[in-house]
């Protein structure tokens, strides 16, 4: 399948395709007039990857998990630990996330010494 033909099924453009291959997140081989051509089952990676982006996934984290996903003798055990470590990593965001807006809610509801101390925003004038 030829690269314009991956776009127009995937929905990616040829220049993201071209990306995905320089990160070494999909291959395709090279046919004698230069053109590149990509085995169908790259039309399910294609997928696989912008579901992972959809989900917090980073191109990078991507690229180091997907062959073990991919190589796994059971995929669904393999993809199901990976999902429960970015639901982790993402639980803890949302706490180092939450501690932080209490502790400015406090600054905000209290005499923060900062607050005194902030200088005052003077009234803009025009240059005309």
């Amino acid at each position: 399948m030829l690269i314009g033909e991956l776009a127009t099924t995937s929905g990616l453009s040829r220049e993201a395709l071209r990306f995905y291959e320089q990160q070494g997140l999909i291959r395709a081989r090279r046919l004698d007039n230069g053109y590149r051509d990509y085995p169908p089952e790259v039309v399910t990676l294609v997928q696989y990857i912008r579901t992972a982006q959809q989900l917090g996934f980073t191109l990078a984290e991507i690229g180091d998990r997907l062959p073990a996903i991919w190589d796994a003798a059971e995929p669904g055990p393999a993809l199901a630990q990976v999902l429960a470590a970015k639901l982790q990593e993402i639980d803890d965001r949302i706490a180092a996330l939450q501690a932080l807006r209490q502790t400015l809610a406090e600054r905000v509801a209290t005499d923060c010494p900062l607050q005194a101390r902030a200088p005052r925003a003077k009234a803009a004038s025009p240059d005309f």
